[in-house]
C-alpha cells in the first residue's frame, strides 16, 4: 500500500475518533458476551473479519485518548510515522538484546538517544537505553544508584550493608516508586518523604534536615529524586538546588522527567528544566509529550561503569561480534539494561523525529503549551480558580461550592471532555492536561462554555 493510501486511512480513523464519543458506554458483561459469541477459537476466521471486529471494539469500547477533547493523563495523540514504525517493528521482529543480531536497529536507537542526551546537556559517552516506560527507567536508576553507592550490593545484596538505604522524594513524586522500592527489596519505608513549599516544589531545606537526621539514626542516604513535571500538577522541583545539594552530600541525583523532560526539545521551554544537565540519571517517556505510541520510555545515565556493573551478564549463546569489530564501538542492550529480549522500541521516535524535524517537534510542544495557556485564561475569565503553577499545559482548577468528583463524572457522561479529579494540597480539583497536538482553541472554548453551562445548571437546581 502506498503511503498516501495509508495516510488517507489514518485520517479517516482520526476523523471517526474526533467525531465520536470520548468515553464508552459499556459494561464488562457486554464485552465478555460479545467476545464469547464471536471468538471461541475453535475454528479459524477470515483475517479481514477479525480486523474489522477488533477495530470496531477499539472504536466503541475504550476511552479515546487521541480525541482532541481528551484532557486527561499523559496519553497523547500519535503521528502517522510512529504508527508505521510500530508496524515495521512487528514485521521484522527485531531482537535488540545484542548488537550483532540487529545492527541497524541498535544503531538507530543509539543515534536517537544520543540526540536527546545532547539536548539534556549530558556528555557524549552517556549510557542511554529505551525502556518499556518510566517505571522501568526509574527502576534502572535505583538499581544503578545502589551499585554506585554500595559496591558490595551487587554481589552480596542489601543484607551486607551496614544500614538501611534511603531515597528522598516528595509526596508529589510518582507513586510508582512505592512499587519499585518493594520490587528492589528496599522496602517502602526506604522512601523518605520531603516537604514541599506552597507551590508543591521540593523544599531543599527540609531535604537537608531529613538527610542529616537519617544519617544520625544510622540510615544510609544515597539518592534524591527531583521531578521535572509531576503527574498531578506538572510541578518542576528546584533541580539546580537539588543538584548542588546532592553533589555536596555525595548523593545520586535522579531527575524523573518522564513527562516534562521532552521540553528540552523546545528552545522556549528548555530553560524551565535548568539543572537537569547536572543529574546523574534521567527518566523521560517519549510516549508522553513526544507523542509516540506506548511504550517508549528512556533511561539516561552519565556513569557508564555503574550501569555496566549493575546489568552485567556473561553469556556464551548470544552471537559474538566479528573479530574485526572494536569491542568498544558497539553496544549490547542486554548488558546495559534491565531487559533481555527486547523489541525495537526506539523506531517510533526515530521515524517521528525524521518526519517532523527538530523544529517541527519544538512547534508541537509549543503549540500544546499555548493551548494550556488558552485553557487557563478561559477558566480564570469565567470565575474558575487555578490552583497549580507550571509552565506546562497541566491545569488544575476548582470553583467554590462545586462537588468535584460528581462534576468530573458529568463531563465524561455528557461527552464534553475527559478530565480527571485530583487532590492538590488536600483540596479536590479538576485536572486537565492538553495531551493532543490536535486540540484547538475552538475545542477549548467549547469545553469551557459547556462546563460553565453545567455549573449554572447545578446552581439553578440548588436554588430551585
Amino acid at each position: 500500500m502506498h503511503i498516501d493510501q495509508i495516510r488517507d486511512e489514518f485520517k479517516t480513523l482520526e476523523t471517526a475518533i474526533a467525531d465520536g464519543p470520548i468515553v464508552p458506554d459499556v459494561t464488562a458483561k457486554e464485552i465478555r458476551a460479545y467476545l464469547g459469541s464471536r471468538f471461541d477459537f475453535t475454528q479459524p476466521m477470515p483475517l479481514n473479519d477479525v480486523i474489522a471486529d477488533v477495530e470496531q471494539m477499539l472504536l466503541k469500547w475504550q476511552v479515546q485518548v487521541t480525541h482532541p477533547r481528551y484532557f486527561g493523563l499523559y496519553n497523547p495523540s500519535v503521528p502517522l510515522a510512529s504508527v508505521v514504525a510500530d508496524t515495521l517493528v512487528a514485521m521484522y521482529n527485531s531482537q535488540l538484546a545484542n548488537w550483532r543480531t540487529s545492527p541497524a536497529a541498535n544503531e538507530m536507537e543509539r543515534h536517537t538517544l544520543a540526540w536527546l542526551a545532547d539536548k539534556f546537556g549530558f556528555p557524549t559517552d552517556t549510557i542511554a537505553t529505551f525502556t518499556s516506560g518510566g517505571s522501568e527507567a526509574n527502576l534502572s536508576a535505583i538499581v544503578v544508584a545502589l551499585t554506585w553507592a554500595f559496591p558490595e550490593y551487587g554481589e552480596h545484596g542489601l543484607r551486607h550493608l551496614s544500614g538501611d538505604p534511603a531515597i528522598y522524594l516528595t509526596g508529589e513524586t510518582h507513586h510508582g516508586f512505592n512499587k519499585i522500592a518493594h520490587m528492589a527489596g528496599l522496602g517502602r519505608r526506604s522512601l523518605r518523604i520531603v516537604a514541599t513549599d506552597s507551590t508543591l516544589k521540593m523544599s531543599v531545606a527540609d531535604l537537608r534536615r531529613r538527610v542529616e537526621e537519617d544519617r544520625e539514626n544510622g540510615m544510609l542516604p544515597f539518592m534524591v529524586i527531583g521531578t521535572g513535571g509531576t503527574t498531578a500538577a506538572g510541578v518542576i522541583d528546584p533541580l539546580p538546588e537539588i543538584a548542588q545539594f546532592c553533589k555536596a552530600q555525595h548523593l545520586w541525583f535522579h531527575a524523573d522527567a518522564a513527562y516534562g523532560g521532552s521540553a528540552v526539545v523546545s528552545p522556549s521551554l528548555k530553560p524551565w528544566l535548568a539543572g537537569i544537565e547536572s543529574a546523574d540519571s534521567i527518566t523521560c517517556d517519549a510516549h508522553k509529550w513526544l507523542s509516540v505510541p506506548m511504550g517508549c520510555g528512556m533511561f539516561f545515565c552519565r556513569h557508564r561503569e555503574s550501569v555496566a556493573q549493575a546489568f552485567r551478564s556473561d553469556v556464551t549463546y548470544m552471537p559474538a561480534k566479528p573479530e574485526s569489530e572494536d569491542a568498544s564501538a558497539t553496544f549490547n542492550p542486554l548488558t546495559h539494561s534491565a531487559q533481555w529480549s527486547r523489541r525495537f522500541i526506539g523506531l517510533k521516535l526515530f521515524m517521528a523525529l525524521a518526519e517532523f524535524g527538530e523544529s517541527g517537534y519544538a512547534e508541537l510542544l509549543d503549540r500544546q503549551t499555548r493551548m494550556g495557556n488558552v485553557l487557563r485564561d478561559s477558566l480564570e475569565a469565567t470565575g474558575w480558580r487555578i490552583v497549580n503553577s507550571t509552565p506546562f499545559p497541566v491545569v488544575c482548577f476548582t470553583r467554590d461550592g462545586l462537588a468535584i468528583p460528581e462534576f468530573v463524572a458529568k463531563l465524561r457522561e455528557r461527552q464534553i471532555a475527559w478530565m480527571s479529579d485530583a487532590l492538590i494540597s488536600g483540596e479536590p480539583v479538576v485536572r486537565a492536561c492538553i495531551t493532543s497536538f490536535k486540540t484547538t482553541e475552538k475545542d477549548i472554548e467549547w469545553v469551557v462554555g459547556q462546563m460553565n453551562n453545567l455549573v449554572l445548571n447545578v446552581q439553578q437546581r440548588k436554588t430551585a
